[in-house]
């Protein structure tokens, strides 16, 4: 546990806070708060009966007590911070101080709002007060969690960023045919078992276990589209999934192909079809293009506007990811986040033929998730990635460096996740669903912190999972139901 066990912690009580303060700025980013300004006036108290009949007062009500819990802890965190101060470093009482003035300049703001209407004030300057105020708190508890010094990188890779340490300039001229080892399914196997394996094997190459996720994204996307005038018919919903089934396959497997000699580097891949031979090249190629072919053919059938996405999402995870960003840049997890960001943009296209900003701002949830999410397989695969000569975060810059952008991204995504609710009128499901479970992500990414093992790692690996997927099936019920 952090500190002592008789009273909380200032780690503890920063953390409480932050996860406070984006309860209050993600309830008031909906719908349901708008209409319960409406409904209250009057500030700090709403005038009138409070029953069950009028649900609009019952909102704003528990948003105030909200506020008000949420001071407490403030104030606690606070004084822990006065009685610790000795112990705390300066930028981590510097951020937190900003955080704690604008608290009741954010409890000001929201009391104009109720009083004089939202025209009191510019549009959108709670939120973005209530934005930086979970921002300064974050980084506070990021500055606080781990140690000032960094650790060093490992050992071969002091070296500048943008160079393979393993393998220069990341080149890779194997064909993978002529090596050792069965290059199909053994042939003195029954027929019925190789063909299965066979299948397997074909199947492995299509990497579906990020089929789930990546459809579900382009589903939210379809989703919110679908609350403006196009409507969305079974159709779309069958081509568009249809089509980012094929897609993703195909990137799989050219992944599979161009990481072949690496993959036989790293025990967590080296037993993937092609670095074990058990699908030659040439095959697995003509395999990725004709599921890149047939998953444009099936895009057109939507628009060639989701095409062309489609075609990009294909290019950028094969070409740009894999070959230029993942083995030369130690960015290679932030910026190939445009690869999962774009099934956003083809869910969205796919409906209204266009691009439109809440597509674009679910895409930017999916781009800041993604670093949040993969850094803790980093950690948990460090020496796995470095035996495989790939530039990742804790590789070269370190665990803890790393651990603490996990948390940045962290509240970058939530306040994204924010940001996508004021853009939307998404409601209670969606907000209710970011709060339960960006907590949980924040709890796991906590225990990281104080654990730094592989298993909490891989706590906030699959909490990352749950959280997006999660929040993902909240923005197609909430859409839906619009």
């Amino acid at each position: 546990m952090f500190g002592r066990a008789s009273r909380p912690s200032f780690p503890s009580l920063l953390a409480a806070t932050a996860m406070g303060v984006y309860l209050l700025v993600a309830a008031g980013a909906t719908a349901a708060v708008a209409d319960a300004a409406r409904a209250c006036s009057s500030w700090p108290v709403c005038r009138g009966p409070l029953t069950l009949a009028d649900p609009a007062l019952l909102v704003a009500w528990g948003h105030r007590v909200a506020a008000l819990l949420v001071g407490a802890l403030a104030l606690a965190t606070a004084v822990a911070a006065v009685r610790d101060r000795a112990a705390i470093r300066g930028r981590v009482l510097a951020a937190l101080g900003l955080g704690l003035v604008l608290f009741p300049v954010q409890v000001a703001i929201g009391a104009v709002v109720v009083t004089g209407g939202p025209t009191a004030l510019p549009a959108g300057a709670h939120l973005l007060v209530g934005m930086v105020l979970f921002t300064a708190l974050v980084v506070a508890l990021a500055w606080e969690l781990e140690p000032e010094t960094p650790d060093a990188p490992e050992e071969g890779w002091a070296v500048e960023p943008g160079v393979d340490a393993a393998d220069g300039d990341g080149s890779d001229t194997s064909d993978g045919e002529a090596v050792t080892g069965p290059t199909t399914v053994p042939s003195d196997l029954p027929l019925r078992t190789r063909v299965t394996a066979t299948v397997s094997a074909y199947f492995r190459l299509t990497k579906p276990r990020l089929m789930w996720l990546l459809c579900l994204v382009a589903a939210a996307g379809m989703a919110l589209a679908s609350t403006g005038a196009p409507e969305l018919t079974v159709r779309t919903v069958v081509l568009t999934l249809g089509g980012g089934v094929l897609a993703i396959g195909a990137s799989g497997t050219f992944n599979h192909v161009l990481e072949r000699e690496k993959d036989k580097k790293m025990d967590r891949t080296s037993d993937r079809p092609i670095a074990t031979h058990q699908i030659p090249v040439r095959r697995a190629v003509a395999f990725g293009l004709t599921l890149a072919a047939t998953s444009l053919v099936v895009f057109a059938q939507l628009n060639l506007l989701a095409a062309a996405l489609g075609l990009s999402a294909i290019l950028f995870y094969s070409v740009v990811y894999t070959l230029v960003l993942k083995p030369n840049t130690v960015q290679n997890t932030v910026i190939g986040g445009f690869a999962g960001a774009l099934p956003a943009l083809i869910g969205w296209a796919a409906v209204t033929g266009e691009f439109g900003l809440p597509g674009a701002a679910l895409a930017g949830v999916i781009f800041l998730w993604t670093p949040a999410h993969f850094y803790n397989l980093a950690l948990a695969y460090k020496d796995d990635y470095a035996k495989g000569g790939f530039p990742m975060m804790p590789v070269v810059r370190g665990e803890a460096v790393t651990r603490k952008h996990i948390l940045y991204y962290l509240a970058a995504t939530l306040v994204a996740a924010v940001a996508l609710a004021e853009l939307t009128a998404l409601g209670w499901v969606y907000a209710a669903t970011t709060c339960l479970f960006g907590g949980v992500f924040l709890w796991a990414v906590l225990r990281l912190h104080r654990e730094r093992t592989e298993s909490a790692a891989f706590r906030a690996f699959h909490a990352s999972n749950a959280y997006l997927g999660a929040l993902l099936i909240a923005i197609v019920v909430d859409a839906l139901a619009l």
